[in-house]
């Protein structure tokens, strides 16, 4: 192998790290709105009242958007990964959180509802979180080997 596909080889890990990194940021902080919605969302059926109700929306909204985010940052992650070739293949289920966040916040009817699909998506999300950091891990092992075999350490 020449030393320019070497390079262009460890350019690319590098990017589907990079991208790792930020899907799994975008992860976290989507994580994090859910369980700030979660927790109005169950003030709410205690007995919230309008306020209550108005802040509940809010963080619903701001859950929305980070999911959103997360999942713009997983779709980029996926392709980076498809730019890199492994002498093995790595699983990371991008599809089924991408899918689930398609349809996470259509018809949300009711609060029980709410509080039934913030705790879906929540498990959803530190799937995404376990598989995404496993990835990256598997991509910086990947790295340090094919650096280590083609001398460059």
């Amino acid at each position: 192998m020449c030393k320019e596909n070497e390079k262009e080889t460890v350019v690319e890990i590098n990017e589907a790290i990079i991208a790792g990194k930020r899907a799994l940021s975008a992860l976290k902080e989507a994580r994090q709105s859910l369980k700030c919605a979660s927790d109005w969302g169950i003030a709410d059926l205690v007995g919230g009242g309008f306020f209550i109700n108005m802040i509940k929306h809010s963080k619903l909204e701001d859950a929305s958007q980070k999911l959103e985010s997360a999942k713009q940052h997983m779709q980029v992650f996926q392709q980076e990964l498809s730019d890199v070739v492994l002498p093995y293949e790595i699983h990371i289920r991008v599809d089924g959180f991408l899918t689930f966040a398609d349809f996470f916040f259509d018809g949300l009817i009711a609060d029980w509802l709410v509080q039934s699909r913030l705790k879906e998506a929540r498990e959803e999300i530190d799937n995404a979180i376990y598989y995404v950091s496993t990835t990256i891990t598997d991509l910086q092992n990947y790295e340090k080997q094919y650096m280590l075999e083609k001398g460059a350490y």
